[in-house]
Order: structure tokens, then C-alpha cells, then sequence
């Protein structure tokens, strides 16, 4: 497009692209009213035409739903304008101010609310940075209750172009307003599986209202992986805006060639991509060499791909299924309750890994059983940072972060309504996002997994793939470990989530070890016990994903001083089998059954004084039942409990 040239100039002046105020006009609907400098070069400030990359900005900005909010926050990610550059960062505050009120009404404010936006655009992911200060800029914009009073935002976007800069994304600021701390005390146990589900590349929806509970937690989960806020989010915005339906049929008709602009598809990633490092590969979507930087306008790649932008070439991987998945049942860990292993911990005496201590590998591991093989990178200032020569992404001498928002793979913090066809769309093999929209998750075929914020649920849909999430003993302890921490710190006024033990860097600290020690491992030979403790099944899926494929495409020689087996491996315990017991009672079925047997006839009793009567003798008869069928299950195989 004739504007591209300038767009890519006008990104050199700072890290923030524009300042944007979109509001909703009763009769067409969220536009933009304002941006500075102009979205499209040679406009005015005013103009509401938006870059055809950008044409889903305003349902951003002002999110669906909205107006049963007084203020809502959103994070956002666009696409790139140009062939070079990465994903564009939004960051959204949203304000409802009565009609009324204001000093100076225009004549199109017709309703008794106006309901606005202000967003920045930026090219760093300092999402609750830039939070902050937008949202003390918003409250000042809407004091003035003169929406044509714009001065403040110009002075906001001069503001922060001279204050950030990509040093901050080395420093704690990029994870300020993420808390992994509160997001344990929420999911508590099923942390874990939200993490695993997405090293597995499935496709992960995240749903609740209102929009700023929604991407806190889905940022929060993604800040867990090490490096990927700082570097690991550039390509996961490489999605084509929804033409018209003439152009979309072209679109499907022309992605069937798709195999004609790739030089290597995912499928032969693992035979071919390890030679091809130093040569280069071509990228999908920008035609360039992963390993430099690209100069290719994007008007350009998008003729030279026929349209398949963004495509990775696993066309036949990326079918919109036929037909439903297999009907939802609750997964094995949905309804875990904490407090009946507190309780059975208490009993025992302490923590079972610490039971375990004297046959665990003190390397890596303190003299409490502090499972930190590598303390975070990111706040040391110290870590060198290369480009990987297959990613493209800039990355430490672990390999982190790891290549898993690229290659089609995105990661929407927010998806407007007028997204939907993205969970669909051929060239997408995968996706993090969040909806507020009940419509994304009425549609469970588009979707692996549903994660209901407000209710802690993990909704999986496959059989098989609650089966390779199922936890291992090991990872229960883990995650008991982690569970245990959070809530023992939590009344405490002098922590408040900043200490170390239990604090949010701790928890980073601890999914950092995980994941070391499993990219460690999997280098071992003879390494099938060792992996088992992070699971077979999991660690065999994920040795098919694109990250994994990649990582595994380079050398890092520093994972040679990581210790290679899980951070709470060890003899099986009795102690192993309280936590599996309960994890069991708790969330499979038939565990859920017993349960309710349990309290059917603990009520009976109190209400008689006696366990007497048809109604307990028939719970009992019931109970012992049910125990027996759950018990043969349980000493059959203890991997696969609650299946």
C-alpha cells in the first residue's frame, strides 16, 4: 500500500506508534475519533478510516459488553503494518461518563452515556506499564468532560516515547500487574495443566467478563514461561483481517498452494530444519530469512504467498474439523480441593517432597528442597540475548523463550466478536485467547480447551488429551509445592506477593526450574525414567510441536549445568498416596460419587443419632461399592488415575 513506506518510518520515533480514542456512535457503531499522529500518513487527526490490517482496532479498544462496566481494561494484539516489523502491543482503558455531565455535547450524542476509549499503541509488550500511566491519563481526559480537549493525549504520546524503552523489558517492570501469586491461589493445582497445554501448542480459550480479569489472567499464565512477555510475543499476532466473501473464497482457493511460497513445512521441520539454520528458511507470511531481519514491504509478501500470510504449511494439519469433538466431561483435576491435602500433609508431618529430600539430586536443589536449578534471567541484567537463527525470536542460552507464538500460532490476549473466524481460519494451526462473548464458548469444536476463569474450570474436550495432561506424581508434589507456599504467605501484610518464598517472582522462579529441567532431561540418553516423571505420554506430544522442534534445531551447551531430572522426583511415598487419593476423590467421577455418598450418610447420621435406616445402610452398601471399583482402578495404575 502506498502508505507503507512512511509507517515503517514513522515506527522508528519511539517505541509508542499512536495515541487512539475510539468511541461508540449510536448509529455506526465503535470508530475511531481520534489518533495522534494519524493511523494512515496524509489524514487528519479525526479521520475514521483505519489501515486494512487495523480493521478490528475499534472492537479492541472498546470491547463487547462494555457499556455494563463504569471502566474496563484491555490488552490487545494487531498485526504488523509492515514486513519487518513485530506484533503491535494495545493497551486500552475504557470509561462510561453520563451524557449530562458534559460541558460541551456535540450534536451526534444522542444517548444518556458516552461510552470511550483511549489506547496506546506500542511496540513493547509493557502491558501494565503503559496501564498505569494510560489509566491516569483517561481519568484526567474525561475530567475535562471535553472530548475535543486532545492536547492531553499528545503530551501523553511525547510523554512515553521519551520515558520507555526497551531496556524496561529486562527490568520487573514488564510484569508489573501480572500476578502468578494470585493466579495459584485462583486454579491452585490446575496451574500446571494450563502451562503443559500450552507447551503442547493446543488451542486455549480463556473466558470470563469483565475484559481486564480475562487478560490478566491469560498474561499472567503466559508470563510463566520464561522470556515470553520480553521476546516470545513478536510473531503471535501474523493473522489476515476477514475480507469480503468474494476475496475470502479466493483466500481458501489460493491457500491450498500454500506449499508453493514455504520452503519447509512444520510437518518436515524435524528432518530438515536442522540443516537448514545457517542457510536460513523461509518465513510464511513475510517471505524472509528467519534469521535477519526482513525488508520485504508487507504488501509485498501477501502477493508473494497468494494470500496465505501467516501460513506455515501444514495444510493438512489445519483443517476446521468435520464434526465435533467428543462431548465435554469434567477433567480428572477440575474440582480439586486444596484443603483435603493440607489436611492430609498436616497429618503426615510436612511437605512430601521434603519427605523425600535424602534420595532427590541435591544438585540445583537447596538444603530446604528449594526446586530453583536457574534463578530469572530477565531481572538480572545480565543475560545475553541472541537471535535464533530458526525462531527469529531473541533468545538466552537456554533457548528461552521457547518458539511457541509463531508460525501461525496466536496469541489474542482479547478477541473482538468480529474475530471469530479465526478459530476457524486454515492458515491459524493454533491460539491463546480470550473471549468475553458467550458465542466462543458455545462453539467447543473450534476450541482443545475452555478455561473459565470465574469458576477455576479446565474444560478439555479430548479423552486423549486429558489423558497426556494427567498429572504425575511428581507434578502433583510440584504443584502441592507451589499451592502450599502461596497460601501459608498469604495473610502475610509484610509479603503482599513481593517476598521471595511464595511471592510471584518465586513462582516464576519455579515453572523456570520446571521447564530447565525438562528441556535438560530430554537431552539425556537413556533418559525414559527421568521423562516419565513429567509424563510419557506429554513428553511424546510435545517432542511434535513446532517449539519443540525448533529448540531442538540448536546447541545449548548451558543446559549442561541444569539438573536434568524433575525438581520432585523420588521414591513413591506414602505420602504420594494421600496426594493421589485425594487428588482422585476429589476429581474423578467416581470419586465425585463417593463423595456425595459420604456426605449423604454423614447427614443421616446426625439427623437419626445412629446410622440406622434403609436410606444409610443403602449409602454404605453404595459407598463400599463404589471404593471397591475406584480402589482395583487405583492399584492398577497409579499414573493414570482419574481418567
Amino acid at each position: 500500500s502506498p502508505g507503507t513506506a512512511a509507517s515503517c518510518s514513522m515506527e522508528k520515533r519511539g517505541p509508542v506508534l499512536h495515541i487512539v480514542v475510539v468511541g461508540f456512535h449510536h448509529k455506526k457503531g465503535c470508530q475511531v475519533e481520534f489518533s495522534y499522529p494519524p493511523l494512515k500518513p496524509g489524514e487528519g487527526h479525526d479521520s475514521h478510516s483505519l489501515p486494512e490490517e487495523w480493521k478490528y482496532l475499534p472492537f479492541l479498544a472498546l470491547p463487547d459488553g462494555a457499556h455494563n462496566y463504569q471502566e474496563d481494561t484491555v490488552f490487545f494484539h494487531l498485526p504488523p503494518r509492515c514486513g519487518d516489523r513485530s506484533t503491535v502491543y494495545g493497551v486500552s482503558c475504557y470509561r462510561q461518563i453520563e451524557a449530562k455531565a458534559l460541558k460541551v455535547r456535540q450534536a451526534d450524542i444522542t444517548r444518556e452515556t458516552v461510552q470511550k476509549s483511549v489506547c496506546v499503541l506500542s511496540q513493547l509488550p509493557l502491558y501494565g506499564l503503559l496501564q498505569a500511566k494510560l489509566q491516569l491519563i483517561t481519568h484526567a481526559y474525561f475530567e475535562e468532560k471535553d472530548f475535543s480537549q486532545i492536547s492531553i493525549l499528545k503530551e501523553l504520546y511525547d510523554h512515553m516515547n521519551s520515558s520507555l524503552s526497551s531496556t524496561l523489558l529486562e527490568g520487573s517492570q514488564v510484569y508489573l500487574g501480572l500476578s502468578p501469586r494470585d493466579l495459584v491461589l485462583h486454579f491452585r493445582h490446575k496451574v500446571l495443566i494450563l502451562f503443559k497445554l500450552i507447551l503442547l501448542e493446543k488451542k486455549v480459550l480463556f473466558y470470563i467478563s469483565p475484559v481486564n480479569r480475562l487478560v490478566g489472567a491469560l498474561m499472567t499464565v503466559l508470563s510463566l514461561f520464561p522470556g515470553m512477555i520480553e521476546h516470545g510475543l513478536s510473531d503471535s499476532s501474523q493473522y489476515r483481517p476477514r475480507k469480503s466473501v468474494s476475496e475470502e473464497a479466493g483466500l481458501q482457493e489460493n491457500t491450498l498452494r500454500v506449499h508453493d511460497c514455504v520452503s519447509v513445512s512444520a510437518a518436515d521441520t524435524s528432518n530438515t530444519n536442522l540443516g537448514m539454520g545457517k542457510g536460513g528458511r523461509k518465513m510464511a507470511g513475510s517471505s524472509s530469512l528467519e534469521g535477519q531481519k526482513a525488508n520485504v514491504p508487507f504488501s509485498q509478501s501477501e502477493k508473494t504467498c497468494n494470500g496465505a500470510q501467516s501460513s506455515n504449511g501444514t495444510v493438512q494439519r489445519l483443517r476446521v474439523p468435520s464434526r465435533a469433538s467428543p462431548a465435554s466431561s469434567e477433567s480428572d483435576w477440575e474440582t480439586l480441593d486444596p484443603s483435603i491435602l493440607e489436611e492430609a500433609n498436616l497429618k503426615e508431618g510436612g511437605n512430601p517432597a521434603s519427605e523425600q529430600a535424602g534420595s532427590l539430586l541435591s544438585k540445583g536443589m537447596s538444603s530446604e528442597g528449594l526446586p530453583i536449578t536457574v534463578q530469572p534471567q530477565a531481572n538480572t541484567g545480565h543475560t545475553v540475548l541472541v537471535q535464533g537463527l530458526v525462531s527469529g525470536l531473541e533468545e538466552d542460552q537456554y533457548g528461552m523463550p521457547l518458539a511457541i507464538f509463531t508460525k501461525g500460532y496466536l496469541c489474542l490476549p482479547y478477541m473482538a466478536l468480529q474475530q471469530h473466524h479465526l478459530l476457524s481460519d486454515v492458515t491459524v494451526r493454533g491460539f491463546v485467547a480470550g473471549a468475553t462473548n458467550i458465542l466462543f464458548r458455545q462453539q467447543k469444536h473450534l476450541s482443545d480447551a475452555i478455561v473459565e476463569i470465574e469458576d477455576a474450570h479446565v474444560q478439555i474436550h479430548d479423552p486423549e488429551l486429558r489423558k497426556i495432561l494427567n498429572p504425575t506424581t511428581a507434578d502433583l508434589r510440584f504443584s502441592d509445592y507451589l499451592v502450599k507456599h502461596v497460601t501459608e504467605n498469604r495473610d502475610d501484610v509484610f509479603l503482599d506477593g513481593t517476598g521471595w518464598e511464595g511471592g510471584d517472582e518465586w513462582i516464576r522462579a519455579q515453572f523456570s526450574a520446571y521447564l530447565h529441567a525438562l528441556l535438560a532431561a530430554v537431552l539425556q540418553p537413556d533418559n525414559e525414567k527421568t521423562l516419565s516423571d513429567f509424563g510419557t505420554a506429554f513428553v511424546a506430544a510435545w517432542k511434535n510441536t513446532h517449539n519443540y522442534r525448533v529448540w531442538n534445531s540448536n546447541k545449548h551447551p548451558a543446559l549442561a549445568e541444569v539438573n536434568s531430572s524433575h525438581p520432585f522426583q523420588g521414591q513413591y511415598s506414602v505420602s504420594d498416596v494421600k496426594l493421589r487419593l485425594s487428588h482422585s476423590v476429589q476429581n474423578s467421577e467416581r470419586g465425585k460419587k463417593i463423595g456425595n455418598v459420604m456426605v449423604s450418610t454423614s447427614r443421616n447420621v446426625v439427623q437419626t443419632g445412629k446410622a440406622v435406616g434403609q436410606s444409610v445402610g443403602g449409602a454404605f452398601t453404595s459407598a463400599k461399592s463404589a471404593m471397591s471399583s475406584w480402589f482395583s482402578t487405583f492399584t492398577q495404575s497409579p499414573q493414570s488415575l482419574g481418567d
